[in-house]
């Protein structure tokens, strides 16, 4: 079965998008508890009706920091991936936060919600793609946040869901920033929501595992322009370990290669029904 010296003057992968200058709560060192009030709400609303789908394991959650900064890179194939992430971070007593579309800011009241969760606005296009990385960053040091990135962009286009090909902006961000990037491979989702499905299934009760894996040794490239090469290499590692955390998880060898849609005819952003 087939299964730089000026970071500040690159724009991100596009798995990333450029750091808005809109007021959040995370342009000042974050005080107090990391799970406040409003995540306590969020997650009593959410956790119940998750534990009714699935049962969730996880598998060596040590590896995950109890503090400080770091970057969690997942793999990706259906559209609940994000809220499903989000309550095995929580439930390893750490506070899950996304790079979410500045455009959704501008809602009212959801962009209340996400200030107030403290989820970093980004631009897609814009002068304030040149910056992204300084400013995200910082923003990501500055507060200690446990911040999760797709570094695939999109929902994988591989037919069998193995990791696609990957985009450098979780790389670019973690050697930027200096912290650790994680990867973690999850599955069973597919069975609670499959690629590109808005519908749930609820019945039967589903399993969902997740491991997660040691920090990817960057340390070769650490201090070296942020050029093609270097965003290269510390992406295939990144993605090979993905699939490696993956292949654990489904008791199969993941494929040598990685899907890449260019050279299936397929676009690398938006619905892709195969």
């Amino acid at each position: 079965m087939r299964g730089e010296p000026s970071p500040a003057r690159h724009a991100f992968g596009s798995s990333l998008y450029a750091v808005t200058s809109a007021p959040t709560p995370l342009t000042r060192r974050r005080r107090g508890p990391e799970r406040t009030p409003l995540w306590w709400l969020i997650a009593a609303i959410l956790i119940p009706p998750l534990t009714v789908i699935a049962r969730y394991d996880v598998i060596d959650g040590h590896k995950l920091p109890k503090r400080g900064a770091f970057i969690l890179s997942p793999n990706h194939y259906s559209e609940i991936d994000p809220v499903i992430m989000g309550r095995f971070v929580w439930k390893l007593k750490r506070v899950p936060r996304f790079l979410a579309k500045a455009s959704l800011f501008r809602n009212k009241f959801l962009g209340a919600v996400l200030r107030a969760s403290g989820q970093i606005p980004v631009e897609r296009e814009g002068r304030g793609r040149s910056d992204a990385p300084l400013k995200a960053a910082q923003l990501l040091v500055d507060n200690e946040l446990a911040v999760i990135i797709y570094p695939e962009g999109t929902l994988t286009r591989d037919p069998e869901l193995w990791p696609m090909r990957g985009k450098s902006g979780a790389v670019r961000m973690a050697l930027t920033a200096g912290v650790p990037l994680i990867p973690a491979a999850h599955w069973g989702t597919q069975h609670v929501m499959g690629r590109y499905s808005k519908k749930l299934s609820v019945f039967p009760r589903k399993r969902i595992v997740c491991k997660i894996g040691d920090p990817i040794d960057l340390s070769d490239l650490a201090g070296r322009p942020l050029d093609a090469a270097v965003l290269s290499e510390g992406t295939a590692r990144l993605m090979d370990a993905i699939a490696a955390l993956l292949g654990d998880l489904r008791g199969e060898e993941p494929p040598a290669d990685r899907w890449d849609p260019s050279k299936h005819g397929q676009a690398e952003t938006g619905r892709f029904e195969h």
